[in-house]
């Protein structure tokens, strides 16, 4: 079993490298001050209306990277973008 601290922050709007920061702080702070021994590396995870790859390229270290910047959508996708998608994550995978 994984135990660690999951910290997640809903965005409006564009993802900007101070957004990243801060979820660099407070990931810092949660494993400094809060988790136990026993616990893994807190979580970082930023959903976000739009993000460029390049600011979270260029923001945060190279590596093992615990923060992590997703779009999210306005609406549930239907079975077949679901599905569509698995099948695209499989090829990722598989190469």
């Amino acid at each position: 079993m994984l135990r660690c601290y999951v910290l997640i922050d809903l965005k409006i709007g564009k993802l900007t490298h101070q957004d990243l920061g801060q979820m660099q702080m407070y990931v810092h702070y949660y494993d400094r001050e809060l988790k136990d021994q026993d616990d893994g590396p807190t979580v970082g995870l930023i959903l976000c209306e739009d993000k460029k790859e390049a600011v979270v390229k260029y923001t945060l270290p190279k590596g093992k990277q615990r923060i992590f910047a997703s779009r999210y959508k306005l609406y549930l996708p239907t079975e077949k973008e679901l599905r569509r998608e698995l099948e695209r994550e499989k090829r990722y995978l598989a190469t």
